[in-house]
């Protein structure tokens, strides 16, 4: 029965999929029968491997395997939700789920509480970040292996859960009853005044409050005398079309056009223009990005270039150029599809010309010009290009971290110190004054190098390959005595390693201590001082004759 049922899910989802996603033949005819006769071999396949292979097959991860081995192949961003991921999908596209507003992460075994979100009633209770959770409504989860508790701490709304934790610093263990709740995770996390005049708001979602919260934003900190905007869009993933559509409605006039689609299905083609008054069609924006800003965040930032509305700082963006809608299948399934491109008023569509060529971190890089095409900004015409991503009009380098900080951090051997130094330090300054002296640095790198943990560095890594090339083409006895003097050089110590990193280090602790105390609100202070492309920001808004001449392209 369950291979029936899952033969038949399979031939409804692909002929879905295939309904959207197949190159027309030129005859509709020979198409569907094309579509029928591979779905028929694909159900006989599936049955032959179910009589005959060697193991027990599962027929849903079998199927849901090739479903996503199939989309796979058309673009990143087509996916199929499975029924049991269905509260996976809502929570990203609402942003809502019932529970304590916890994030906890399986650590050698055990279950730490990694991100605490604010006001939630996880933060009300009392809880911490660092915190082990031994039990849930008493349930051992050691002894259980259970590996991810979220599901066994969400629940309904108003129902209680207690849990068992173990706190650093003592063997004793705390309980606690927390009453679930809706928790919404904000689409702004954080806004608030960098200086006098200087306002902040900290964007990283599109899911459907997201409009509302950049304008209760925009209205407070005007009311508190705000006259210049940081708007800041780096790590955004992007989300509802409409979102950025209204967003970008606040620094423009009404009926401004912001984005338009242009995909298969023709009547699903349309331009989108702003629908209300704007809130401030003057008021100088500096807008942030970076490699990760994507989708929805892309369109803010690439309308705001192309009206000359304000200055984009940072890196090139992600380029996600697409559309998707989501198809409901049988069974509660989903289809998320793609079913256009987009463009802004420039006529740019920022899609990455090729998905299978990335950068690690999936943004496109750096392009050819020979690949880039010349389009001209509303307002100044000035000259802006396609080919993947919008590109910054003042580009702050990246500096890729160290192989040591990332060790660090990998390793959570930052987190752990962050927990011990909350446990020996009940209080600290305010998040935005707060830095570790050198004698506080000291102690934790005599701490540190006791942990376990190592790393390679790029330098190890090439010299690796160097010698196996040599042994390879059988070079490696002429010069295995400079390979040896070579490595003994590279050699890293972990003390001084950390030291000699000591900047970059110190500032990725201090953030991993001050998120214990404040939480993502005294992250986002406390980077201030020390961020670029803020830091690039505060500079230009004191030279508004170059914030001007930028956005007159001169």
């Amino acid at each position: 029965m369950n291979i029936k049922m899952s033969a038949k899910s399979l031939i409804i989802t692909a002929v879905t999929v295939v309904g959207f996603s197949l190159a027309s033949f030129t005859d509709p005819g020979e198409r569907f029968f094309e579509i029928a006769k591979n779905l028929d071999i694909y159900a006989t396949l599936f049955k032959e491997l179910n009589r005959y292979y060697v193991d027990e097959i599962n027929p849903n991860r079998t199927i849901k395997t090739s479903i996503d081995a199939m989309l796979k192949s058309f673009d990143p961003y087509t996916v199929y939700y499975a029924e049991d991921e269905i509260e996976d999908y809502m929570t990203m596209t609402t942003g809502k789920y019932n529970g304590i507003g916890i994030v906890t992460s399986n650590r050698n075994g055990k279950i730490v509480v990694m991100l605490i979100d604010e006001g939630t009633p996880a933060e009300k209770s009392g809880l911490r970040i660092g915190d082990e959770i031994v039990k849930v409504d008493g349930i051992d989860l050691a002894a259980r292996k259970i590996n991810d508790a979220g599901k066994l701490i969400k629940g309904q709304t108003g129902t209680a859960v207690k849990l068992t934790v173990k706190r650093y610093g003592t063997d004793k263990l705390e309980e606690f009853s927390i009453t679930r709740d809706v928790v919404k995770m904000k689409n702004v996390p954080y806004y608030g005044m960098i200086n006098n005049e200087v306002g902040y708001i900290d964007l990283k979602d599109f899911t459907s409050t997201a409009s509302k919260e950049v304008r209760t934003a925009f209205t407070e900190l005007k009311g508190k005398g705000m006259k210049k905007l940081v708007l800041d869009l780096r790590e955004n993933p992007g989300g509802l079309l409409n979102m950025a559509v209204d967003i970008c409605n606040i620094f423009l006039p009404k009926e401004s056009e912001i984005v338009s689609t242009k995909g298969k299905v023709q009547d699903w083609n349309k331009t989108y223009v702003g629908l209300n008054a704007a809130m401030d069609t003057e008021i100088p924006v500096t807008v942030l990005t970076n490699s990760r800003s994507a989708s929805a965040a892309e369109i803010v930032a690439g309308v705001i270039q192309d009206y000359d509305r304000g200055v984009l700082i940072g890196q090139r963006s992600y380029g996600k150029g697409l559309v998707q809608i989501t198809r409901d299948l049988t069974y509660n399934t989903k289809l998320k599809v793609t079913t256009a491109k987009y463009y802004i008023p420039s006529g740019r569509c920022i899609q990455a010309i090729d998905y299978s060529h990335r950068n690690p971190d999936g943004s496109v890089g750096k392009l050819p010009d020979s690949l880039r095409r010349p389009f001209k900004t509303i307002k100044s015409g000035r000259v802006v290009y396609d080919g993947g991503g919008v590109l910054p009009d003042i580009e702050v380098d990246k500096p890729y971290p160290a192989a040591v900080t990332l060790a660090l951090s990998n390793k959570f051997i930052l987190f752990d110190y962050a927990i011990k130094y909350h446990f020996e330090h009940p209080t600290i300054k305010p998040a935005k004054d707060f830095e570790l002296t050198n004698a506080e640095y000291n102690d934790f790198v005599k701490w540190a190098v006791t942990q376990d943990f190592d790393y390679t560095t790029q330098a190890e890594k090439d010299l690796n390959l160097l010698e196996a090339s040599a042994k390879r083409e059988r070079y490696f006895e002429n010069i295995s005595e400079q390979l040896k003097a070579l490595r003994n050089k590279l050699s890293h110590s972990k003390e001084a390693d950390i030291m000699k990193f000591k900047d970059e280090i110190k500032t990725a602790l201090e953030q991993e201590i001050v998120v214990h105390y404040y939480l993502q609100k005294g992250t986002r202070e406390q980077s201030f001082a020390k961020d670029p492309e803020i830091q690039e920001a505060l500079k230009l808004f004191t030279d508004m004759p170059r914030y001007q001449s930028i956005l007159k392209g001169n």
